[in-house]
């Protein structure tokens, strides 16, 4: 479950969205937020475009923050989430939400393990019942424990270790740029640190984080906010609270010389590289400026290091990245990098694709960017925000709400996104791209294919 959905983003829909005299290409997100007394962050979003509702309960718990020598556990504890409560026996909340016409899903991401549901909004109660009875009352076994050891061994083995570029560049990457253990151990989880995972080890785990003074309810679609209030004060606001650690230091120091690593892949045919550089803090105006500097060297077809690196120099078919490559740019609350990667042929060497990256970095640290340029960045951004808003029924929605509820215990923050993004200047992303973008700052690692070569492109011979 921990990759499913990698790449889902923010969730607005637009049709809910109301069109501001100031900015009359900006819209506003609804949002009704408060808190129980047992501590529970409660953020509201009505939509009425479809019959259907987002139930997401985020705890603030991630695989970034997991115990020593139990790497993989915030991942393993997500799995546990599925085996049974007080009311429900095993696998009977995937069936209740999959009887009604449901779907649902979880994920253990950097600084969030999160739960959600997509139903018919009839059924708004329901889930919100069965949402109250895992968190009041988790049905914590040996035996449960024992068998999701071995489904997340075995997750490992299938989309890692036999899997050719298995964790390239997400899983790999982090480990070798970071430095501080919380941000550069394998969150997938070490095999043997799986399986000495202890019963008293999921219990406690349970009692620390999964709190609901620790957790963030999103829905987002079309209910009656009377209603949801009456219902989450009957399910939820007897659940008690506990005593939270505070947050262990995740800060990076800052990297002063170039890293560079090889891993050898038995199972890839061709070889691999990929570049990371530590990007700015989260919600500051170089984060901002970040953001769109991506969006101008990575992402789409006319993006810089696009047409470098594949079009004009066919190193590769496509090169892709970006920060946060398990979320978005938004849903996280530590350091983090921005990535590029690539598959290439074995006749071109890595130095040579790094130096053509290197001539379009230097670029925009020497000569800057137009006006024009920022501005086509933001809106590329807006339209792919906007088309990836409404995915799963406005789960991207609730993902950003339960977010900034969780982070920085304001949801509000959604809708000054657009405001924060629309003040970054030329100025700004050139100074972004020379102090970030330095080549004592990045983290470089290439695959060794040990599989069979596979036969050149088309061309090539």
């Amino acid at each position: 479950m921990l990759r499913t959905f990698s790449r889902w983003l923010l969730g607005l829909t637009i049709a809910t969205f109301a069109i501001t005299a100031a900015t009359p290409s900006k819209f506003t997100v609804p949002v009704t937020y408060y808190k129980l007394p047992n501590g529970l962050k409660v953020i509201l979003s009505k939509d009425t475009t479809a019959p259907t509702v987002v139930i997401a309960v985020y705890y603030n718990i991630g695989f970034r923050v997991e115990p020593k020598n139990r790497t993989g556990f915030a991942h393993l504890f997500e799995h546990m989430m599925f085996q049974g409560s007080t009311n429900l026996g095993k696998m009977e909340f995937v069936r209740l939400i999959q009887e009604n016409g449901g779907t649902l899903n979880g994920s253990t991401r950097f600084d969030f393990t999160n739960y959600f549901e997509v139903v018919p909004s009839h059924k708004l109660e329901t889930m919100l019942w069965a949402e109250a009875d895992r968190m009041r009352g988790l049905n914590i076994t040996q035996e449960n424990l024992k068998n999701q050891q071995g489904v997340v061994s075995n997750e490992v083995k299938v989309n890692v270790l036999n899997q050719p570029y298995g964790g390239f560049p997400w899983l790999d990457l982090p480990q070798f740029a970071n430095t501080n253990w919380y941000n550069a151990h394998n969150f997938y989880g070490e095999l043997k640190d799986l399986e000495a995972a202890t019963l008293e080890d999921v219990k406690s785990f349970f009692k620390t984080y999964y709190a609901p003074n620790n957790a963030a309810l999103a829905i987002v679609g079309d209910f009656e906010e009377a209603d949801a209030k009456k219902w989450i004060e009957k399910y939820f606001a007897g659940i008690p609270g506990a005593k939270i650690p505070p947050l262990p230091d995740l800060s990076e120091p800052r990297q002063e010389k170039e890293k560079r690593f090889s891993k050898a892949d038995k199972l890839a045919k061709r070889p691999a590289l990929a570049f990371a550089y530590h990007v700015p803090a989260r919600k500051t105006p170089e984060h901002y400026a970040m953001v769109l500097l991506d969006q101008i060297l990575l992402q789409g077809n006319d993006s810089m290091l696009t047409q470098e690196i594949a079009k004009k120099r066919g190193f590769t078919d496509s090169i892709g990245g970006g920060i946060n490559l398990l979320g978005n740019a938004f849903n996280y609350n530590g350091p983090m990098l921005w990535m590029a990667s690539l598959i290439h042929d074995s006749n071109v060497k890595p130095d040579t694709i790094l130096e053509a990256a290197d001539k379009v970095i230097a670029q925009v640290q020497q000569n800057g960017v137009a006006q024009a340029d920022v501005d086509r960045a933001l809106v590329k951004l807006r339209s792919g925000w906007y088309r990836d808003l409404t995915a799963f029924g406005g789960l991207g929605r609730a993902d950003l709400l339960a977010c900034f509820a969780l982070f920085d215990d304001n949801p509000q923050y959604i809708n000054q996104l657009e405001d924060e993004l629309r003040k970054v200047t030329p100025a700004m992303i050139q100074k972004v791209a020379k102090e970030y973008l330095r080549q004592t700052n990045r983290t470089i690692l290439t695959i060794e294919p040990g599989a069979p070569a596979a036969a050149p492109a088309k061309g090539d011979e």
